[in-house]
């Protein structure tokens, strides 16, 4: 059954016409993921259906009685009130009561608790995971998600995904995380060129169809150039009879002609420009940092290496922006330092962005930093840089006022590389950026020579560009090596055991009238005692590998061996890392009778 159809809509924002005679049609058990690139109008499309933007042209045309949720980037609430009000101010005053187990409970599950605080006092994580709950307890046979995803962290995210996998309505969503594609949605919808391209299934398969449809376009163009160039041959000699079939070529010939090309498609270039990175770059000894007493990261040391892919996870508010703040010198550690090397050029992408002058034209913020860039390809205009960051000649001439937020993100990505950076750090770049913004941006990052640091809930981007995990977590900043999935592997059901221990806790407690004294076991004591060395040894044992890995670079079956060796080295002194944070943590508990 459809439950929701559009019908030759049109809407222009801005003086953008951003949807033009598109048509759609959402059935029963459909789960639609809205892809495009930023500034195609797939917010203000999904405006369109949701009924809080009307278009221009064409019809929205909804079954009777169907009842809609709707959640928009920003979630609509009051200044003041508690969490569950504002959560449940929507809802029907009869549903109300019944519905109010099931809102602590979503609010419970994606972290909030404290359902009387003020919503004022939230930060805009915490509201944006206040709106989600807000529109799946609504009751509704079609759910509309604008970036759903933005701004929550990854186990958050995957809550999400198993909540929109089990929802029964019909779900139709905006949103940039390629693995939530995947899981969630079994139709993909590409805006492009104002209209509404629709692929059956995830996202793997929106790719391999565009992909066919491409390359059927091609191959037909390709067929038409070919009729036109033997048809322009032969009525450039003259049609000497004017019989059925002459008119017949004639017409034939006009059709070719006039014929409507495919479009290509718009691509987005990214050319690395980074400046000469010397020898030293960020070392990082011993830094502790805590805020209104809440530890974020204890006596942690580090030295980046010159092609470091670091990626940084962990719950919101657990420090991760505070750190790489720390690294610009906009926040100071309470105890360590860190030493900036002397060629070190940091380009720093930060969550908020920087402050954009809304009256000023495109091109005037990129000429701020340069009129010139030198590229691999040679010497590159602002204009032509914005040309390949898909900002067209009208568009560079317009107000970043009428620049979506997408837009707007891509926009300050670029004036950021144009500064030729040589160490990276990226706080959350996926938040608001398309996903083809985001597959260049990941070849670019791969090609980059620098060193780069990115936070990210993003899954995907993550397996793409990560070459080492930090997790920070209770005031302890974890390294894994390997990308996100390695890290998934290592840590399954780590923090599920963890979990329980409390409990198991509180119970003994209960039974016995005064507390175990925590301490070493023996074989932990030997262990604690030793570990330090074995760490050494394991790394000297790799450098040495190294070595002779660069000695034997023509002997292909030697390499092989020295190779596996050193994976085998190092995914055992990845075992010994953390099992030193354990070790070393648990002294530190000891030591102060914790």
């Amino acid at each position: 059954m459809i439950l929701l159809t559009a019908q030759n809509i049109s809407k222009t924002y801005m003086e953008r016409k951003v949807i033009d005679g598109a048509s759609f049609f959402l059935n029963e058990g459909d789960k639609v993921g809205i892809i495009g690139i930023n500034g195609t109008g797939k917010s203000t499309f999904i405006k369109i259906l949701s009924g809080t933007e009307e278009p221009d042209d064409g019809d929205i045309i909804r079954t009777n009685g169907i009842r809609i949720s709707y959640l928009p980037q920003i979630p609509a609430f009051g200044e003041h009130g508690s969490v569950l009000e504002q959560v449940m101010q929507n809802l029907p005053a009869d549903l109300r009561e019944a519905k109010e187990y099931e809102a602590k409970s979503i609010l419970e599950k994606l972290g909030i608790s404290g359902y009387e605080r003020d919503i004022s006092t939230l930060s805009g994580g915490e509201k944006r995971r206040a709106g989600i709950a807000a529109a799946l307890i609504q009751p509704s046979d079609v759910l509309l998600l604008d970036e759903p995803t933005n701004h929550i962290d990854n186990d958050t995210a995957k809550l999400l995904e198993d909540m929109l996998m089990k929802y029964r309505g019909a779900i139709v969503m905006v949103t940039h995380d390629r693995y939530f594609l995947n899981k969630v949605c079994n139709k993909i919808a590409e805006i492009d060129r104002g209209k509404v391209n629709v692929s059956e299934g995830g996202y793997s398969e929106y790719l391999m169809q565009k992909a066919q449809r491409e390359a059927d376009a091609e191959a037909a163009e390709r067929k038409n150039r070919s009729l036109y160039r033997r048809e322009f041959e032969w009525i450039s000699r003259g049609a000497r009879a004017r019989g059925t079939k002459s008119k017949d070529r004639i017409e034939r010939f006009e059709a070719l002609k006039n014929r409507e090309i495919p479009a290509a498609a718009e691509k987005l270039q990214l050319q690395s420009v980074a400046s000469r990175l010397g020898k030293k770059t960020i070392e990082i000894e011993n830094i502790s940092k805590s805020i209104d007493g809440k530890p974020l990261i204890t006596d942690f040391s580090y030295i980046v290496s010159r092609d470091a892919r670091i990626g940084i996870i962990g719950r919101n508010g657990e420090g991760k922006s505070t750190f790489l703040k720390m690294l610009m010198g906009q926040v100071k550690p309470d105890e360590g330092s860190i030493i900036i090397g002397d060629t070190v050029n940091i380009g720093y992408f930060s969550q908020e962005c920087e402050s954009m002058d809304p009256s000023v034209r495109v091109i005037d913020y990129i000429r701020e930093t340069a009129d010139i860039v030198k590229t691999p390809d040679g010497t590159v205009t602002a204009a032509q840089m914005l040309e390949r960051f898909l900002f067209n000649s009208e568009l560079q001439w317009n107000r970043i006022e009428k620049l979506s937020g997408g837009e707007r993100k891509r926009l300050y990505l670029l004036k950021l590389l144009m500064t030729a950076p040589n160490i990276l750090l990226l706080d959350e770049p996926t938040n608001d950026l398309d996903i083809t913004t985001l597959t260049i941006l990941e070849d670019y990052l791969e090609s980059f020579s620098g060193a780069v640091i990115a936070v990210s809930h993003d899954r995907y981007f993550l397996d793409k560009t990560a070459s080492e995990i930090f997790e920070f977590r209770d005031g302890v900043c974890t390294r894994y090596n390997g990308n996100y999935s390695d890290y998934e592997k290592k840590t399954a059901g780590m923090y599920a055991n963890e979990a329980a221990k409390p409990k198991k806790k509180a119970e003994k407690r209960e039974r016995t009238s005064a507390p175990t004294k925590l301490k070493f076991s023996f074989k932990e004591q030997r262990e604690y005692e030793t570990i330090d060395d074995d760490i050494a040894a394991l790394e000297q044992g790799i450098a040495a590998l190294q070595n002779e890995i660069n000695a034997n670079s023509t002997d292909y079956v030697k390499l092989q061996e020295l190779s596996d060796k050193k994976e085998s080295l190092e995914s055992e002194l990845a075992e010994k890392m953390d099992r030193w944070v354990y070790l070393n943590d648990l002294a530190e508990r000891i030591e102060k009778g914790i």
